[in-house]
């Protein structure tokens, strides 16, 4: 991947649009914004037309609703125009091709384009999945393609995928990128690999949440909640499959095990495969992990939190990690009274009534008590910001006392947080979410897919994250996120843990992960 600067393409340089759906017509209208004049081309009779009277209607209501300048709106509007054959395409100066995902479809597209355009015309692939090399391998000319990958919808969504397939010229690159970034949006460099960036990095988003709910960890409400409220996401793993659709999301990280010859690491889940075979698809068919549509119940999506517990008598809150410092600022604002002390050798967190509090490292409650010989051990999960979160997660270990438990119920509800008790399960919810998908992020950018500051921005930006997964594992200590996949790993004995090079890498150098 080529880090030269390049000049974007003029505007007055004609962009070409074939495919009229959703993501065409969205690519067409920010082109148009930008100034270029816009050829849409769709090979079902009429649907460009129709696109282009749309997306005018769009425009004029944009500009009634004061979201765009009126004169901008009429000149973006008299630059679209509907074509019929390829052959309305002849002057452009980039071509983008958004038809359905099928590979030799892509491929026939870009031969017959390759016939009828200029030799300097550039070819932008939309796809989501196929290799921007396998559609490239068909033209004279492969160098001049790459993959522009927009995300749904292309006029809100800010992150574009400029994708390099090996024959991918580093200049052709380069311009896309500059030209992206001339139309608003940000750009990042990606390889030609499966699920490019934003598709494989998110994996584990669904697949840590899949097996926590097929472990019993909490229902999909409660950990929907917890994901929301704690880490700060915008929406939680199982709504955002619900609205995907599962048919889709399932396909999506089928398609990638198998691209990446069945890696443990992006193995579906018999969950979500059932749900499949069900037909209960999500919102789309009215059903999936909730219901919806007229008269589905909503007590089923609300999470469950834990009844209301006393307030411990005595409160000891130890060492100064952003955890600590949280819980004695909630605690003060509360006037509940409790004791500061220096770091603990175990790393504990605090004592409240006999209960012993530390922040998740992966193993389970009950396994870390055992090997401390703390029977009252209890442990939180991970929040985005301790000091914010209105909902934070724990366990307890099976040795624990009630007693134990609802001091630490209670200590946590002092500080007024909803407490959402999990199963003992190894990293609790948002732990093992983060360290897996700090993993999976770190392991692109071992493998050359994009830079570490590309990863974080596509994440952010291509699916609403609140941190980038490599700037999350910093602010966590990329050791302890080190400490987390390798107790994953133990307890279960899968290859799915393995912790990145990269990540292993910069631990033992002491560096960042920038």
């Amino acid at each position: 991947m080529s880090t030269a600067t390049a000049a974007p393409l003029p505007s007055s340089a004609p962009v070409a649009v074939v495919g009229a759906g959703a993501m065409g017509a969205g690519i067409a209208q920010v082109a148009a914004l930008a100034g270029h004049p816009v050829r849409l081309l769709d090979n079902r009779p009429g649907a460009a037309a129709r696109a282009v009277d749309e997306l005018r209607a769009t425009l004029a209501k944009l500009a009634a609703k004061g979201k765009l300048d009126p004169a901008q709106a009429d000149a973006a509007a008299s630059r679209l125009a509907a074509v019929d054959s390829l052959d309305g395409l002849a002057d452009a100066a980039l071509v983008v091709e958004a038809i359905v995902e099928n590979l030799e479809a892509k491929r026939a597209l870009f031969r017959d384009l390759e016939a009828r355009v200029g030799e300097h015309c550039l070819f932008g692939t939309n796809t989501s999945s196929i290799s921007v090399t396998a559609i490239a391998a068909g033209l004279a000319r492969p160098e001049r393609l790459a993959g522009l990958h927009f995300f749904n919808p292309a006029p809100l969504m800010a992150l574009v995928e400029i994708v390099s397939g090996l024959a991918t010229a580093p200049a052709v690159a380069d311009t896309l990128f500059a030209t992206a970034a001339a139309w608003g949006k940000t750009p990042v460099h990606a390889r030609s690999t499966p699920g490019f960036i934003v598709n494989r990095v998110a994996r584990p988003y669904y697949a840590e949440a899949l097996r926590l709910v097929s472990e019993g960890a909490a229902d999909t409400a409660t950990l929907d909640a917890l994901y929301r409220e704690a880490g700060g996401f915008r929406m939680g793993p199982f709504e955002l499959m619900d609205l995907i659709g599962h048919d889709v999301n399932f396909a999506v990280t089928s398609s990638v095990w198998k691209a990446y010859y069945h890696d443990p690491r992006f193995t579906p889940s018999l969950v979500q495969e059932e749900l499949v075979n069900a037909g209960y698809l999500g919102r789309k068919s009215g059903r999936g992990f909730y219901a919806y549509g007229e008269g589905a119940s909503t007590a089923a999506a609300a999470p469950a939190s834990a009844a209301a517990a006393p307030c411990p008598a005595k409160i000891t809150l130890f060492g100064a990690s952003p955890a600590a410092n949280a819980l004695a600022q909630r605690l003060s604002a509360a006037g509940v009274a409790h004791g500061r002390s220096p770091a603990a050798d175990d790393g504990r967190l605090a004592e409240a009534d006999g209960a012993v509090l530390y922040v998740t490292d992966g193993r389970t409650a009950t396994r870390r008590a055992a090997e401390s010989g703390v029977a009252a051990t209890v442990l939180i999960d991970l929040a985005l910001d301790y000091a914010a979160a209105p909902r934070l997660a724990l366990a307890c270990a099976l040795q624990c006392p009630e007693a134990v438990r609802a001091a630490a119920i209670g200590l946590l509800q002092a500080a007024g947080f909803a407490v959402a008790e999990l199963a003992d399960v190894p990293g609790l919810a948002l732990m093992r979410t983060v360290a897996m998908l700090a993993n999976e992020a770190a392991d692109a950018v071992n493998q050359g897919v994009c830079s570490p500051d590309a990863v974080d921005a596509a994440m952010r930006l291509g699916t609403n994250y609140p941190c980038g997964p490599l700037a999350w594992a910093e602010r966590v200590g990329p050791a302890a996120v080190v400490a987390v996949l390798g107790h994953l790993a133990a307890t279960y004995g899968e290859d799915r843990y393995r912790i990145s090079p990269f990540l292993q890498q910069r631990v033992h150098a002491g560096k960042d992960l920038h």
